[in-house]
């Protein structure tokens, strides 16, 4: 069963930093582009940042870029968010998702909460 889980949430003092990572299981991970959202309490779904199946290129939106880093380990089949410089606007749950338009695939982590307190 194809499975992505989210860990390394939780609450953390602005200007503070935390790393989420997301575990794959259940479908051929390196062949997927990998990407995390989130969504505020009210707000749409924002796409916050995407790496490519060979990690060798990365998008983030303007409102984390410079703060926010995507990885990926093939090997493991993990991906992380670093998040440093957190502020209260980033407070959001946040999902991780894998995308293959070749594997037919589009897989969601259940979502993990991330408050930064002012």
């Amino acid at each position: 069963q194809e499975q992505l889980v989210e860990s390394g949430g939780g609450l953390v003092q602005a200007g503070g930093s935390l790393k989420l990572s997301c575990s794959a299981s259940g479908f051929n991970f390196s062949r997927y582009a990998l990407g995390w959202e989130r969504q505020a309490p009210g707000k749409e779904r924002e796409l916050v940042a995407g790496i490519t199946v060979t990690g060798d290129s990365t998008s983030y939106a303007p409102s984390v870029k410079g703060r926010f880093t995507i990885s990926r380990d093939n090997a493991k089949r993990t991906m992380s968010l670093q998040m440093n410089s957190l502020k209260p606007e980033d407070t959001a749950v946040y999902f991780c998702n894998a995308v293959s338009f070749y594997e037919d695939g589009d897989y969601w982590g259940q979502g993990i909460q991330v408050t930064v307190s002012s």
